[in-house]
């Protein structure tokens, strides 16, 4: 069998349905939107729907399939949502049940699926701008947290929200906010730099999904809103019954990150 071409979505999606692929999706098919998944029955669906639009920097939507349907053809013709991320967890009550490999055995007639931008996506403009990522070049998952910051509930949805962090050196650091600032549909700028302990983070090596990383002498931590978020926010509603992408594994969407700048 020929080996898939990573740098296409398509050809990630394959390696990802197949097996091929397992793990993290940062730096995969470079140039194509990411996206974090959350999965509810269609009761929870206006809410969190309402929840989303109230909170646009941790829950910027993608897209949003129709009831029962694991396919969404603006995100890719040959798209199954059941099958095309690297990792999924199923939720019970508002806590974790269990990782899945794929969803063929757990799929629902009454699902919704929300798809929300991702800063995976955004990381190719900085690498395209000189700006080293150092989960990138060590090979691991991008460092998360939760924070103090609160998100704007909506029904029983709400909780912390969730941040992504990437070390920079301060210079790096400013031209990473302005182009970030020009995706607010996969997070836009960041909400914080500096002082960990500041949103609440007490131990920055120490990350609540994801991998440590190395900060070195005369860096900063720059925190993003992170689509993680959904998961407090499940936490925090308690369904009966819901899915979420695992942290760090994305679904590669064939639409492109130039698509969503505002520049």
């Amino acid at each position: 069998m020929n080996a898939p071409d990573l740098s296409a979505a398509s050809g990630a999606r394959d390696a990802i349905r197949t097996g091929r692929h397992r793990g993290p999706t940062s730096n995969l098919a470079p140039g194509q939107v990411q996206g974090n998944l959350a999965i509810l029955p269609r009761e929870y669906a206006a809410d969190f729907l309402l929840f989303c639009q109230r909170n646009p920097k941790p829950c910027p939507l993608v897209a949003v399939s129709d009831v029962g349907s694991p396919r969404i053809p603006m995100l890719g013709g040959d798209l199954d949502i059941r099958t095309d991320l690297s990792g999924y967890v199923l939720w019970k009550d508002g806590e974790f049940a269990r990782d899945l490999d794929n969803l063929n055995d757990v799929w629902r007639d009454d699902l919704v699926t929300f798809v929300i931008g991702c800063s995976f996506s955004f990381e190719a403009a900085l690498m395209e701008a000189g700006i080293p990522l150092r989960h990138i070049e060590q090979g691991r998952n991008v460092a998360m947290w939760r924070t103090n910051i609160a998100t704007a509930p909506a029904g029983p949805f709400g909780g912390p929200m969730v941040v992504s962090m990437r070390p920079m050196k301060p210079a790096d650091a400013i031209r990473a906010i302005q182009i970030t600032s020009r995706f607010p549909t996969v997070h836009g700028a960041p909400v914080h730099f500096g002082d960990p302990a500041a949103i609440g983070i007490a131990n920055i090596m120490k990350p609540d999904f994801g991998d440590a990383v190395e900060i070195k002498a005369g860096e900063v931590p720059v925190f993003w809103a992170c689509g993680v978020t959904p998961q407090s926010a499940i936490r925090a509603a308690k369904p009966s019954f819901a899915i979420t992408h695992k942290p760090g594994c994305m679904l590669v969407t064939d639409l492109r990150n130039s698509d969503l700048s505002s520049s």
